[in-house]
C-alpha cells in the first residue's frame, strides 16, 4: 500500500536549486535510508513527507488517514516541563497513553536517561535529542521520518535502537550516516544527488554496488551519445538542405541529442594538505586523574603516544571521552598526573559542538582567518580554492556560516582545522552530521596523515576502518585498552565475560555451554572486512585462475587477429593483476587465520 506520493518535486533554498522535478514514494513496510552529500536537501526532504514544509512545485499526497512522526534533526520543547511530561504531552492521543509513563521510562533508561524529572530547558545537545527519540518512538504510527537518529548514542543504544527499527511494523524514512546501522535496518536506499532521487532496493551495501552498475550504464550511454553524435556532425557538414520534411526532422534530432546533457561527474570533497613535522615527543599522559564532585571520571591512567597512533576512545555517554580529549588538547586541567606536550605538536582539536565557530562570519572570512593560503602536495591554493574542493561554491562563500545546513558546518569547521596543517588530530565524534561521501573521503585522508589521530566515536564502521588501538571507559575512573578495532574489542570484551561465566558457573554443564560460546568467540579475531574477504576469497582466487585460463585459450586461438589479440592481452594483464592483489590479501589472511587457531589452542 502507497503511503505517501510526491511528483515533479521542485524546491529551492535561497540560490539553491535542491530538488529538480523529481518523484519519491514511500510503500507500506519499506526502511529507507536517504543519503546524499551535506546541503543538498536531505533534511529538507523529511520535513517535506512530514508535513512541515512544502514544496515549491509539484504534488504531495498522503495515504488516507496517515499518522506520521517526525524526529528533527534539532528538536524542541516547551520550557517547563520535565522530561516526562514532555513526552506524555506530544503523546496524548496515545490509545495506551495510560501505560505510557512506564513504557516511557523504561525506554528512556535504554538510551541513558534516568532523571525523569529534569527540566527539559537543562538538558545538553545529545540529551535532548535521546528525549525526542524517545517521545516519537513511543508513539503508534504508520510512518517514522526520522533526522539523524543515531547521533548522540553510544553503541549499546545504537544496538539497541537497530533491534527497536528492524521490529517496527510501519515505515521508516531516516537520514543516518551510520552505515552499520543502515546495512542492518533498512530494505531501500534513497540517494539526493543534483536535485533528483534515485532508488535502489536494497540495503547500504547493495546500494554500493546498484549504484555502481547505474554509473556505468550511464557512461555506457554517454559514450554511445558522442558515437552517433560525431556521425550526425559530419552529416550536418557536409551541407544538409533542410528543404524536406525528412532533412528537418533529421536536423531536429540532430539538435536535439546534441543538447542533451550527458552524465555529471559527481563532486566529492577533496581533502589535502600538508601536516607539521612531530618531532620524537608527542603527547606523554603520566597517572591522571579527574573528577567531578563525587563522579569519577578518569583514575590513574597513563599513556605515551607513538608518532603514527590511531587511537579510538570509546564509552558511554558521560563517561569522561570528551573531558580526556579537552585534557590533551588544553582545554581543560586534570585534577591529578601531568599531561606532557612535546615541542613540535600542532594540535588539530575537531570537536563535537563545533565551540569556536563564529557564525557570524562570512564562509571565505571564517576561513581566511586560519590562512590565505596552504601548502598541498600540488603546491600553495588559496582559501577560495580549498573551499571549492570541500564543495562550497563561490556564491555560498560570501554567505554567513549560519545560513549553512548542520552537516555543511561541519565539513567547514573540518576544513579550518586541516588547513592549520596540524600533526596531532583530536577528533570528537567527526560522524555526527557529515555525509557518507565526506566520512569516505576523511577516511581516506586519515590513511596517509602523518601523525597522531585520537578520535572519540560511537561510529562502529568508522572505527573498525580507522583505529588500531581502543581506549574504552568502564566505569569508576577505569579506561583499558585493547588492540585493534571496534569488533575487535568486542570480541575481547566477549572473551571477558565468558571468562567470567565461567568463573560463576563451574557446574559440568555449565562450563560446557560457555566452551562452545568461547570457541563462536574466537573467530571475531578477524575485523568485520577481514571476516567478510576470507569467507570468499578462495573463490575468487579459483575465479581469477580459471579465467586466466580461458584467456590463454582465446589467445592461442586469436593468433592471427591483431586486434583481438591486442585485447585479449590486456584484459590478461588485468586479471594477472587482480590474480596477484587477491594471493598477497590471501597470505595475509591465512597467516592472521593460523595466529587466530594457535591462540585457540592454548
Amino acid at each position: 500500500m502507497n503511503l505517501v506520493t510526491i511528483e515533479h518535486l521542485t524546491k529551492s533554498y535561497t540560490e539553491r536549486l535542491l530538488f529538480d522535478d523529481t518523484d519519491f514514494s514511500i510503500n507500506e513496510g519499506e526502511k529507507i535510508g536517504l543519503i546524499g552529500i551535506n546541503g543538498t536537501g536531505k533534511s529538507t526532504l523529511l520535513k517535506i513527507v512530514a508535513g512541515f514544509e512544502t514544496p515549491d512545485q509539484g504534488t504531495l499526497v498522503h495515504g488516507r488517514n496517515l499518522d506520521v512522526r517526525y524526529l528533527s534533526q534539532n528538536p524542541q520543547f516547551t520550557a517547563g516541563d520535565s522530561i516526562i511530561e514532555s513526552i506524555l504531552r506530544d503523546n496524548e492521543g496515545h490509545p495506551h497513553l495510560w501505560d505510557m509513563e512506564s513504557q516511557a521510562k523504561t525506554m528512556l533508561t535504554k538510551v541513558g536517561v534516568e532523571d525523569f524529572n529534569q527540566k527539559v530547558e537543562t538538558l545538553s545537545g545529545g540529551q535532548r535529542k535521546r528525549v525526542a527519540l524517545v517521545s516519537t518512538l513511543m508513539a503508534d504510527t504508520d510512518l517514522l521520518v526520522l533526522d539523524e537518529p543515531t547521533n548522540h548514542l553510544d553503541s549499546q543504544m545504537a544496538d539497541w535502537l537497530e533491534e527497536h527499527l528492524k521490529k517496527f511494523r510501519g515505515a521508516i524514512l531516516m537520514v543516518t550516516h551510520d552505515r552499520y546501522f543502515l546495512d542492518s535496518v533498512s530494505n531501500r536506499i534513497v540517494e539526493l544527488d543534483k536535485g533528483k532521487l534515485y532508488s535502489y532496493q536494497a540495503n547500504y551495501e547493495g546500494y554500493l554496488k546498484l549504484k555502481t552498475e547505474r554509473m556505468d550504464m550511464a557512461l555506457a550511454s554517454e559514450r554511445k551519445r558522442q558515437s552517433i553524435l560525431k556521425v550526425e556532425l559530419e552529416w550536418m557538414q557536409r551541407g544538409a538542405r533542410a528543404r524536406s520534411t525528412k532533412q528537418k526532422a533529421h536536423i531536429q534530432r540532430y539538435e536535439a541529442l546534441r543538447d542533451q546533457k550527458g552524465p555529471e561527474a559527481e563532486k566529492l570533497v577533496e581533502i589535502e594538505s600538508v601536516s607539521s613535522r612531530l618531532g620524537r615527543t608527542t603527547v606523554e599522559i603520566q597517572g591522571i586523574f579527574k573528577a567531578y564532585g563525587a563522579h569519577v571520571l578518569i583514575k590513574d591512567f597513563s599513556y605515551i603516544f607513538l608518532k603514527d597512533d590511531r587511537i579510538g576512545i570509546i564509552g558511554p555517554n558521560g563517561s569522561g571521552k570528551t573531558t580526556l580529549m579537552k585534557m590533551i588538547a588544553g582545554w581543560e586541567k586534570p585534577d591529578g598526573g601531568t599531561i606532557d606536550i612535546g615541542q613540535t605538536v600542532k594540535m588539530g582539536y575537531f570537536s563535537q559542538e563545533n565551540e569556536d565557530m563564529d557564525e557570524s562570519l562570512k564562509v571565505i572570512d571564517y576561513i581566511r582567518n586560519v590562512a590565505e593560503y596552504v601548502k598541498t602536495r600540488d603546491g600553495s591554493i588559496s582559501a577560495s580554492q580549498m573551499l571549492e574542493r570541500f564543495l562550497f561554491p563561490p556564491g555560498v562563500q560570501y554567505t554567513a556560516v549560519s545560513r549553512l545546513s548542520g552537516g555543511e558546518k561541519r565539513r567547514l569547521y573540518l576544513l579550518r582545522i586541516l588547513m592549520d596543517a596540524p600533526n596531532v588530530l583530536l577528533l570528537d565524534e567527526p560522524t555526527n552530521d557529515l555525509d557518507i561521501q565526506t566520512l569516505t573521503i576523511l577516511e581516506d585522508y586519515l590513511d596517509s596523515f602523518q601523525g597522531v589521530v585520537i578520535t572519540v566515536s560511537h561510529d562502529r564502521y568508522f572505527l573498525d576502518r580507522i583505529v588500531r588501538r581502543i581506549f574504552a571507559f568502564e566505569g569508576d575512573g577505569k579506561v583499558t585498552q585493547y588492540e585493534g578495532g571496534f569488533t575487535d574489542y568486542q570480541a575481547a570484551v566477549m572473551e571477558k565475560q565468558v571468562r567470567q561465566t565461567e568463573k560463576a558457573a563451574p557446574l559440568k554443564g555449565e562450563k560446557k555451554t560457555s566452551q562452545k560460546l568461547w570457541t563462536g568467540t574466537k573467530k571475531l579475531k578477524f575485523t568485520y572486512q577481514e571476516q567478510k574477504d576470507w569467507d570468499v576469497i578462495e573463490s575468487e582466487i579459483e575465479s581469477l585462475e580459471k579465467a586466466i585460463s580461458d584467456l590463454d585459450g582465446q589467445i592461442e586461438a586469436a593468433a592471427s587477429d591483431f586486434i583481438k589479440l591486442k585485447e585479449l592481452m590486456e584484459e590478461k594483464e588485468y586479471q594477472e593483476a587482480a590474480l596477484e592483489e587477491k594471493m598477497e590479501r590471501w597470505m595475509y589472511l591465512n597467516d592472521l587465520a593460523e595466529r587466530i587457531a594457535e591462540e585457540n589452542r592454548k
